[in-house]
């Protein structure tokens, strides 16, 4: 409360003073205390806004609100009744199912909650409808401000194809391809031989990674055309495709960029968004180690002419492909917010929800080209709920017991839509929160992250926190040499986690014996307590065998003196007793001088422990060495009847069935098409055979492990 006041009154004598008025404001921004209310700034501003949104942005875009002075609205559906962002908000109204269509998606019921709260403005966040003209146009007819662009600049900017036209008549580099859209799935094929493969199948409308498909071939070519199809139906509306060249192992670099109602554009510097699977963003990071000022420069007036050439006002993105000689090429414009724009608020000072506030209500930029600086290096997390050790993320959904965000960390910011308790839907983007850290250095930055994914506590669902912690120690990504190929690249294999040096084992191993021991002792206090408080100077020696996968280490763990000496192998340890607490999940241990976190998942009387240790799951087994003498002779489990079943990865509606009852089918055979998450999924034959009973009907929801396909 104290540096509250002390914020507010030193803000009141520099006023005049635009620039250092807005570094006050970031300061405050990033220590969570505010921005300044309209009535300090003396600015008008909106009553009463609703966003038409929910999760994680949702809540971001009500804190600035908040900051701001302005009340808040939250609508949610079935699934979200007890979400995080209706708690955060002044008011929530319920507009239905759980299906997004019939919820966040029917603007009629968002319309319904306007007017029965009196909202002034309605803020879109992103997806859903931030990029919906008709949704615009109907906010214009009921006299509600939408605090985004024009619905004109948005279905421009919406079809690719016009995007294309437009961005050509600015100026801007754009990618070579057909300036056309594609008729059918044999349209698809004769323009992609056309260009020439490799090519990018994508929906005219689509946006956010949906609705595209790389091909190499014609065979390719075909499935890519139905699944893109697919998606852009189903997430747009919209099932129109195009086909442009496939540029190779490009970066994706995207400015950033301000307009207001009266003329004046600015750009906020770039931001790389290169690490991507299934052409959705994982990390990006701002600046971009590889573009020098001139490259920047250029890409940033670009961006600004084709804004002028739209006569675009609000927050917006125009993302590039950079090839490796630094040659760009317009990609499309987001008409909206990005998931991504908290690094891009990092690096400049600039809130940029709040100024999206401010341009709706028509004020003019309060900042200037040269006032927009690189202020250090920051980096962005999305942690998904998905498991990345199949296909770098099929979707996990269930209920989240545990919960616990690294915000101890100094500049580390977490923006999230999820508490204890909150539960991931089928029916919705798998995004749990974005882990974001602000550093003066590329360097820093990425420490700061690892320290802040180690500490990350979730459980209940798989998240994907195991493959961004191997990704921010990988030495490519280390040095900046990434692409949007990265990930098939660095794990042409797909993600199988973290290889442990033998340094690392030794580590691990040694830190569960000692919780084994801390165990041991907490056992006997609690057995004879009276006799343990008179011994004035515990000490115990333990004699154990440590397996670990299929390793088995000879541990002799020995306790005195504030600190376990662990023997691993020939190798000695000490942990520093002091961080050993067997009541938390989060521990930072000193060993040998090093600091290192752990996290503790499970443990029981039988010695079995469940750690996490750098981002990775490790079950180890814990015995003295008798008892590890005789576990060695009891008799193996047998290998699991393979049963002739095909189960489904993931929960999912179907969307479509590609064979039938007695029909023979060979590895690799499409047999259905399942969307999860607004993502289609093909499934396939896992080997040659003769289908024996399809279990399930199109348009039925299925759960990870149902049997979709019994065969002979």
């Amino acid at each position: 409360m104290v540096l509250k006041r002390l914020f507010v009154f030193s803000v009141s004598y520099t006023c005049h003073n635009k620039v250092k008025l807005r570094s006050l404001r970031m300061v405050a921004f990033r220590r969570g205390l505010g921005s300044l209310s309209a009535a300090e700034t003396n600015e008008a501003t909106f009553k009463k806004v609703l966003i038409a949104n929910r999760g994680e942005i949702a809540c971001r875009i009500i804190r600035t609100a908040k900051r701001m002075g302005i009340r808040t609205v939250a609508v949610y559906s079935v699934a979200d009744s007890q979400a995080k962002h209706v708690k955060l908000a002044d008011e929530a109204i319920f507009i239905g199912p759980s299906p997004a269509i019939e919820s966040y998606l029917d603007f009629e019921k968002i319309l319904n909650a306007i007017k029965e709260t009196g909202a002034d403005a309605v803020h879109p966040g992103y997806g859903f409808l931030s990029e919906n003209p008709k949704f615009v146009q109907a906010l214009e007819a009921e006299n509600i401000t939408f605090i985004g662009p024009s619905a004109d600049a948005i279905s421009r900017m919406g079809d690719k194809l016009q995007s294309k036209r437009m961005a050509v008549a600015a100026g801007v580099n754009i990618i070579p391809g057909v300036d056309a859209i594609v008729t059918d799935v044999d349209d698809c094929v004769l323009v992609a031989n056309h260009i020439g493969y490799p090519v990018m199948i994508k929906a005219s409308a689509g946006g956010g990674g949906k609705g595209m498909r790389i091909a190499r071939n014609d065979q390719e070519t075909r499935e890519g055309y139905l699944l893109a199809s697919q998606e852009a139906e189903a997430g747009f509306g919209d099932k129109r495709l195009l086909v442009e060249k496939f540029i190779e192992d490009p970066r994706h670099i995207e400015i950033q960029i301000l307009a207001d109602k009266h003329g004046n554009v600015i750009h906020l510097n770039e931001r790389d968004c290169s690490i991507q699977r299934r052409n959705q963003k994982v990390i990006e990071e701002a600046p971009s180690v590889f573009l020098d000022n001139a490259t920047r420069e250029t890409m940033g007036q670009q961006a600004i002419a084709l804004c002028k050439e739209l006569n675009y006002s609000s927050a917006g993105t125009i993302e590039f492909l950079i090839d490796q000689r630094r040659n760009f090429y317009f990609l499309e414009m987001n008409t909206r917010l990005q998931v991504e724009h908290p690094i891009t608020e990092c690096i400049t000072n600039i809130d940029i929800v709040e100024q999206m506030f401010r341009i709706a209500m028509g004020c003019q930029l309060n900042i200037k080209q040269e006032d927009v600086k690189i202020d250090g290096w920051a980096i962005e997390n999305r942690i998904y709920a998905e498991d990345p050790y199949r296909s770098f993320g099929i979707p996990s959904i269930g209920r989240i017991h545990e919960y616990k965000e690294p915000n101890h960390i100094e500049g580390i910011r977490c923006d999230s839509g999820i508490e204890e308790g909150s539960k991931i839907s089928m029916y919705y983007d798998p995004l749990i929160s974005k882990l974001i850290s602000h550093g003066r250095t590329r360097q820093e930055a990425i420490e700061k992250c690892t320290r802040a994914l180690d500490s990350y506590v979730i459980r209940g669902i798989t998240n994907n926190i195991p493959l961004l912690r191997d990704v921010l120690s990988e030495e490519n990504f280390r040095t900046g040499r990434i692409s949007t190929n990265y990930l098939p690249t660095i794990y042409p294999d797909g993600f199988k986690g973290l290889s442990l040096t033998v340094r690392e084992k030794h580590k691990l191993v040694a830190v569960a014996g000692a919780l084994f021991a801390s165990n041991q002792i907490r056992s006997k206090s609690l057995i004879n307590y009276s006799e343990f408080r008179k011994r004035t100077k515990v000490r115990e020696d333990w004699k154990l065998s440590i397996r670990l996968d299929e390793e088995v280490f000879s541990v002799n763990v020995s306790d005195g003196n504030g600190l376990f000496k662990c023997k691993v192998n020939a190798n000695w340890l000490e942990i520093d007793k002091n961080g050993i607490n067997l009541a938390k999940s989060l521990l930072e241990l000193e060993i040998d001088r090093e600091r290192d976190i752990f996290q503790i998942i499970s443990k029981n009387a039988v010695g079995d422990y469940h750690l996490i240790f750098r981002g990775n799951n490790y079950k180890l087994k814990i015995l003295t060495q008798k008892a590890m003498d005789y576990h060695g002779l009891m008799t193996k489990k047998g290998e699991n009847y393979k049963v002739n079943k095909l189960k489904s990865p993931m929960s999912g509606l179907v969307k479509s069935l590609s064979c039938t009852e007695g029909e023979s089918v060979v590895e690799g055979q499409e047999l259905c098409v399942l969307e999860a998450m607004k993502m289609q999924n093909l499934i396939t034959a896992p080997s040659n055979g003769t289908i024996k009973e399809i279990k399930f009907n199109v348009g039925e929801k299925v759960t990870e492990g149902d049997v979709l396909i019994k065969f002979e």
